[in-house]
């Protein structure tokens, strides 16, 4: 409700909901997302084409019937490609200007996310462009699975043990990250994102020794899903949904 001291370029009239639905398998969508997505008055699912649907709303569709989705476009365009920072900064305004005048008119939105809303998502994006163009609806999130965690069960992988700690990087612009924390000793580490440097990421774990043992998953749960030890892996690029866990290094 907007009080009447409020501003008036603001509003706080909607609910915005960002709801995890796991990495890929429409099995992994959690019963709390699933009554999320059912009770909301509309079903908002990212995509880079609007003519097409997203992973999210794949998901979604695997598991759910009856389902309407609003399709919202982001550019997904990397920080190492000329002018990419800048083209997802105006893709989330323009996505935050298609959902806010349903925010505007009482509606509560489901916004959609491949694995969790808090983690590496579109969501927190989205977010912050509502801010930036004055509105403010009450946001919350319904947590999911992630691939990391689907990964290290279907690869029999125990991720972390004992005083064991763990550092989550991204690769999307190289293995500058990884190299970072694979200098803080014998941690866990889990890579997302880095697709197009998948060589980079293995020649990197061999020089550190880290090699053995470390497991790749690609398009989790989705169609040309695959799974395998980051050794046997043979292409030389990846997909843009692709996970590396690089097991804890146990005492010699």
């Amino acid at each position: 409700m907007t009080t009447s001291n409020s501003k008036s370029s603001e509003t706080t009239r909607g609910r915005l909901i960002g709801v995890g639905v796991g990495p890929g398998d429409p099995g992994l969508l959690t019963r709390n997302a699933e009554s999320a997505i059912r009770r909301a008055d509309r079903v908002v699912a990212p995509t880079t084409s609007t003519s097409q649907p997203g992973r999210a709303e794949s998901v979604v569709r695997g598991a759910l019937d009856h389902v309407e989705f609003t399709r919202v476009s982001f550019d997904m365009t990397p920080n190492d490609v000329d002018g990419g920072e800048s083209a997802r900064e105006r893709s989330h305004l323009a996505a935050a200007a298609r959902v806010r005048p349903f925010l505007d008119a009482g509606e509560t939105v489901a916004f959609i996310t491949i694995g969790d809303p808090n983690i590496y998502s579109t969501f927190p994006s989205l977010v912050s462009a509502l801010r930036t163009l004055g509105s403010t609806p009450h946001v919350s999130t319904v947590p999911g699975i992630t691939a990391f965690q689907d990964l290290a069960s279907r690869s029999g992988t125990v991720l972390l043990d004992g005083s064991d700690s763990l550092s989550l990087v991204t690769a999307l612009s190289g293995a500058e990250e990884l190299e970072h924390a694979l200098g803080y000793g014998e941690r866990a580490i889990v890579v997302y994102k880095g697709g197009r440097y998948i060589r980079e990421i293995s020649a990197v774990l061999k020089r550190f020794d880290r090699l053995d043992g470390a497991v790749v998953g690609e398009l989790m749960g989705l169609s040309g899903e695959r799974i395998c030890s980051l050794r046997d892996y043979d292409a030389d690029e990846a997909s843009y949904l692709v996970t590396v866990i690089v097991p804890a290094r146990l005492p010699r």
